[in-house]
């Protein structure tokens, strides 16, 4: 049995481990609420893209991005390095490397702990580093850039993105996106419809208009994936240190419990000792 001592002391702990925890979700709310007004998503520019690809045929052209036939898929699986979301990183790890072994494809992944989840399965991959609020949008360029150079080279076809994103302050889930083939990844999650114009002037080919909108497209389509993958991070820490408060509430309470039982214990023994030792003395 504990000392009251001992178990006043460890009261003490847990009410400032509870109050720091509460500083810590305060924290976490503010950063998830200032970055998701600066994610910006671009609805309006992939629906433009979409009738523009189906005024001009796109499926008829033999541009790298938007004829992927006979090439080696890709997946691209967005993890996080912060604490506290590993089973966010597990979700997204197993759905990239169950499409991985079902299609033969090569993997990417973003972030250090995505990258030795991968490599404890003995899976080839390439490796970015884990998303940074301050350099995001530049390593969503140079992920948009090493991926134009391999499908540009036609080292890799149809490309599949997994990531996580936040329902809400609360809740996390796993997203899948197919990326390419080009005017499938647009055509495929917009409400662009097939209009192919005989009228249409343009003073670029086809292929070239269309390798300059998929470089486009790839890049703000990393950017906003990155911004919700780092708002997922912050979701799942937030629900984790919520999770964690409880924890401590409770376990504060059966502490509180285990010290006024015990000190009602000490007070009344100590009253049978006092009323035992009058009697004696009255005999």
């Amino acid at each position: 049995m504990q000392l009251l001592s001992q178990i006043k002391k460890d009261m003490e702990f847990n009410q400032g481990l509870y109050s720091l925890i509460d500083v810590l979700k305060s924290i976490a709310i503010s950063q998830y609420r200032s970055l998701e007004n600066r994610i910006k998503q671009f609805e309006k520019l992939f629906i433009v893209l979409g009738g523009f690809f189906a005024m001009i045929d796109a499926d008829k052209s033999d541009h790298p991005l938007i004829n992927t036939q006979g090439r080696k898929q890709a997946v691209i699986a967005i993890t996080s390095d912060s604490g506290l979301v590993g089973g966010l990183n597990t979700k997204v790890m197993n759905l990239a490397l169950k499409e991985v072994k079902n299609n033969q494809a090569k993997l990417i992944v973003v972030g250090d702990r995505g990258k030795v989840y991968a490599q404890d399965s003995g899976i080839a991959l390439t490796a970015f580093g884990g998303i940074k609020d301050d350099t995001r949008l530049v390593q969503a360029e140079e992920l948009r850039d090493y991926v134009m150079d391999q499908e540009l080279r036609r080292e890799m076809g149809a490309l599949k993105i997994i990531y996580p994103y936040p329902l809400s302050i609360v809740s996390q889930a796993v997203g899948t996106l197919q990326l390419l083939p080009f005017s499938n990844a647009i055509m495929d999650s917009r409400d662009a419809r097939p209009c192919v114009s005989t009228e249409l002037i343009l003073e670029s080919s086809p292929s070239d208009i269309a390798g300059y909108l998929a470089y486009l497209f790839l890049g703000y389509k990393f950017g906003e994936i990155f911004g919700l993958g780092r708002l997922a991070e912050l979701s799942a820490r937030f629900a984790h240190l919520e999770d964690s408060k409880t924890k401590v509430e409770q376990l504060n309470k059966q502490l509180k419990m285990q010290y006024f039982r015990q000190r009602h214990e000490m007070i009344d023994r100590n009253m049978r000792e006092i009323f035992s030792s009058r009697i004696n003395l009255a005999k």
